[in-house]
C-alpha cells in the first residue's frame, strides 16, 4: 500500500534542505533583478514595447499551460481577448467564450494579486476555464469541489491497476482547502518564507489536494503565477513559466508523482521548480535582448535603401530563436525566405554586405553564411 504525502502524520508541514535550495533561489533573484533592469531599458527604447511584451508573455502562458494538458487553443482568438484587456489596438479576431474565460482567469490571477484567494474566486476561475461545459455532452461539476468518487490517476490492467496519484478523500476536502487558502493568505506576510519558494509550495499543495474534477493543473499554475505576481508584480508580465514547464512536460509529471509518494521533505520538487523558473527568466532576458538589438539595428539602418525582401530576412535574423538562423543564413536559404531567384538572392546579399547590415562568416563557396553585423547592435 502506498503512503501518500497527505497521509503523513505531520501533513502539511513541508520541509526542505536549505543547502540545496538556496543556490537556486539566489540565481533566480539575481536574474529577476537583471530582468527588471533590462525591462526598464526595454520600455524606454521602444514605444509601447512593455505592453506588447506583456501581451506576448500572457498569451504564451495561456497557450502553454493548456498545451501541458494536451489542449490546443485558437491563438488568434486568445490573443484578441488579451489585447482588448490590455488596451492594445490590433486587427480584431473572433473571440470565443473559451478565449474570453482564459483571459479573465489570467488577468484575475496576476492582474489583481492583492485580492484574497477564496473558494468563490477559485470557483469563478473554474467556470472561466470551462465556459462551454454546460452546452457540451461532458458532465462536469462546474464551479464546485469534486464529488465523492475517489480522485485517482491510474494506468495498467483493470485487475492490476497502477495508481500514480491519489488525492485526499472528499470528506476531508473542505478542511484541507480551508487550511491551504488560509496558509496562502497568511504566508504572504511570513518573512521567513521566501516568496519564490512560496509559489512552488502553493503549486505543489494545490495539485496534491486536486479539489476539482478537471482543470487542477491549470489552476495550480495560475496560483503559482499569482504568488509570483505578489512577489514581484512587474516582471511576471514579462515571462511565461508554463512555457518552460511544457518543454519539460514529462519530467514535470514525474517530479510531481514522485513527490506525492515521498515524505514531507519537498526539496526535489522545489529545486526542480526553481530551476524551471530560472530557465523561464533566462528565456525572457534573451527575448528582451533580441528586441533591444532589433530596435538598435533599425535605428541605424531605418533610412537605408532596402528592398522589402531584405527587410523580411533581416527581421528573421534579428528575431533569433528556432526560425532566426542562429548559425547564419546562406544564399539558398535567403532565396527560400525572400521568395526570390538565385541571382536576386546573391545580389541582395551583396548589397546588404556593402551597406554594413550583415557580415560574411568564415567559410566559402556554397557554405558561405551571413549574419547581422554585431557592431550594428551596439548603442
Amino acid at each position: 500500500m502506498t503512503t501518500w504525502i497527505w497521509q503523513q502524520p505531520d501533513w502539511p508541514r513541508f520541509t526542505w534542505q536549505s543547502s540545496e535550495v538556496q543556490p537556486h533561489l539566489q540565481t533566480c533573484w539575481r536574474n529577476l533583478g537583471i530582468l527588471l533592469g533590462r525591462a526598464g531599458v526595454f520600455a524606454g527604447n521602444t514605444e509601447e514595447s512593455e505592453t506588447a511584451a506583456a501581451l506576448d508573455a500572457l498569451l504564451q502562458n495561456i497557450l502553454t499551460s493548456s498545451a501541458i494538458e494536451g489542449e490546443r487553443l485558437n491563438v488568434a482568438s486568445v490573443r484578441s481577448s488579451l489585447a482588448r484587456r490590455l488596451g492594445i489596438e490590433e486587427e480584431k479576431a473572433s473571440s470565443s467564450p473559451r478565449s474570453e474565460g482564459l483571459a479573465d482567469l489570467m488577468f484575475d490571477a496576476v492582474g489583481q494579486p492583492d485580492t484574497p484567494l477564496t473558494p468563490e474566486r477559485l470557483f469563478q476561475w473554474h467556470r472561466w476555464l470551462f465556459p462551454e461545459t454546460e452546452a457540451s455532452l461532458v458532465t462536469l461539476r462546474l464551479g464546485e469541489w469534486r464529488g465523492v468518487e475517489p480522485m485517482q490517476v491510474v494506468s495498467g490492467r483493470i485487475d492490476r491497476p497502477n495508481v500514480h496519484f491519489e488525492a485526499p478523500p472528499r470528506n476531508r476536502l473542505e478542511a484541507e482547502m480551508d487550511a491551504f487558502l488560509q496558509w496562502f493568505e497568511s504566508s504572504r506576510q511570513d518573512r521567513a518564507l521566501d516568496p519564490l519558494l512560496r509559489a512552488g509550495l502553493a503549486h505543489f499543495w494545490f495539485v496534491t489536494l486536486h479539489p476539482f474534477e478537471d482543470g487542477n493543473g491549470r489552476i495550480a499554475r495560475a496560483i503559482a503565477d499569482r504568488a509570483l505576481a505578489q512577489a514581484d508584480r512587474h516582471s511576471i508580465r514579462l515571462y511565461a513559466m508554463s512555457s518552460a514547464i511544457l518543454a519539460q512536460r514529462k519530467d514535470y509529471y514525474h517530479r510531481l508523482e514522485a513527490s506525492q509518494k515521498g515524505t514531507l521533505d519537498v526539496t526535489d520538487w522545489l529545486v526542480w521548480f526553481l530551476k524551471t523558473l530560472n530557465v523561464t527568466l533566462k528565456n525572457a532576458l534573451d527575448h528582451i535582448e533580441r528586441t533591444l538589438n532589433k530596435a538598435r539595428f533599425w535605428q541605424r539602418f531605418g533610412d537605408a535603401d532596402l528592398r522589402p525582401e531584405q527587410v523580411k530576412v533581416l527581421n528573421r535574423l534579428l528575431d533569433g530563436g528556432e526560425r532566426g538562423f542562429e548559425q547564419g543564413i546562406s544564399a539558398s536559404q535567403y532565396q527560400k525566405v525572400a521568395k526570390v531567384s538565385k541571382a536576386t538572392a546573391t545580389r541582395h546579399l551583396a548589397n546588404l554586405l556593402e551597406q554594413g547590415c550583415i557580415v560574411k562568416l568564415p567559410g566559402g563557396g556554397r557554405s558561405t553564411r551571413y549574419q547581422v553585423a554585431k557592431r550594428s547592435l551596439v548603442d
